[in-house]
């Protein structure tokens, strides 16, 4: 797949203009909430860019370009929706508001272009001189599938890393966010505001989540136009899903099982093509269609059933709390219902208790009424 120039330079500068123009849209006037109106148009709006960029390759490199860039594309999205389970938890940690989030996350998501794009150059030239490279990256996939499925039940945890305990350390920060602003001067001071600190800490987060992202898509491609294009459109589009996705998120508790099995699918292909490739007849080399249709059944069945297992949860949760509301009125209305089927048992001892002062009392009451009401007649 031969490349030119002026292309990759036309496609870098469009997508540099489409992401210019969602930003000088979304930030008109007063910093607001991004909505779910909004949110559901950009999603739409990028995966419809993505379709036509796919039907463009189609049309000037054939149908297996189009065909590894969907796949490409698609493995890139779902990994990048795992990811916004650790972009939420950075959110909350450093309490950003929400009507700055789509800043921080666009921000933060160019840094996460540029850094892979250096990453995918590196990746492709290693990948071109030497050849044993995959069979590291399907054992790394087999690796990292394998980690998913035994750390699905772990908590989804944030730590800082290297850069961007750097930042903290060589940056004056000030204590509180300054409306959207990245620096302020404070005393003749200039100083970071924590605004991009949460930009690094979502750029650099990223970038580590390529690390397996990455290798995965070369496992689908070896064209580095093709794995740079699949993961701008897929990354352009995260800023939206997020806000899209929301408390959906939650429901989505299988879908590390579906990444896993693609990971591994991937990282089996990539040793078998290694193989193929090194003279191993027996080794076949997996299509693209059929690498396009594990990706995309795997995800939907995993999709279906999260959203099957969290409606079960949420109707059971419903009939426990239906159940558990009926009860509340049933033992209040408990100690009258008992005390008459107690009363034989329990009366023998209050009785005693009780006979002792009724007489007394009742003999001096009979005259003391009495008395008063005959003097008014007498």
């Amino acid at each position: 797949m031969d490349v030119p120039v002026w292309l990759w330079a036309a496609v870098i500068g469009g997508l540099l203009v489409v992401l210019a123009f969602d930003l000088w849209i979304v930030d008109r006037g007063e910093p607001r909430e991004f909505s779910m109106r909004q949110a559901g148009f950009w999603v739409g709006f990028y995966v419809a860019l993505a379709l036509l960029f796919g039907i463009g390759l189609a049309v000037f490199y054939g149908g297996d370009a189009a065909g590894e860039f969907a796949a490409g594309y698609l493995t890139e999205y779902s990994l990048s929706v795992d990811n916004l389970f650790v972009f939420y938890i950075i959110m909350a940690r450093f309490a950003v508001p929400r009507i700055y989030q789509h800043k921080v996350l666009l921000v933060g998501i160019v840094l996460a272009l540029v850094m892979r794009g250096l990453f995918i150059a590196v990746g492709a030239a290693a990948l071109q001189r030497f050849s044993w490279l995959f069979y590291i990256f399907g054992a790394f996939l087999l690796y990292t599938a394998i980690n998913m499925l035994r750390g699905h039940d772990d908590e989804e945890e944030f730590k800082e890393n290297i850069m961007l305990r750097w930042a903290r350390r060589v940056f004056p920060t000030t204590p509180a966010f300054v409306g959207s602003k990245i620096t302020v001067r404070i005393d003749g001071r200039r100083m970071v505001t924590p605004m991009l600190i949460v930009m690094i800490a979502i750029g650099t987060t990223d970038l580590l989540f390529a690390v397996d992202s990455i290798p995965a898509i070369f496992g689908l491609t070896q064209e580095a136009f093709i794995v740079f294009t699949a993961n701008a459109f897929a990354l352009m589009g995260l800023r939206q899903l997020y806000f899209l996705l929301g408390g959906l998120m939650q429901r989505l508790i299988y879908i590390s099982y579906g990444l896993a099995v693609i990971l591994a699918f991937i990282g089996v292909k990539l040793v078998l093509e290694a193989l193929h490739g090194d003279g191993v007849h027996w080794a076949p080399e997996i299509p693209i269609w059929l690498s396009l249709a594990v990706i995309g059944v795997t995800m939907v069945i995993t999709t279906i059933a999260s959203l099957i297992k969290a409606g079960v949860d949420k109707r059971r949760g419903a009939a426990q709390a239906a159940t558990q509301s009926a009860l509340e009125p049933e033992a209040s209305t408990d100690p009258p219902q008992v005390s008459p089927s107690a009363s034989p048992s329990v009366s023998p001892s209050v009785s005693p208790q009780v006979s002792p002062q009724v007489p007394p009392q009742a003999p001096p009451q009979e005259p003391a009424q009495d008395s008063p009401q005959r003097s008014p007649q007498g």
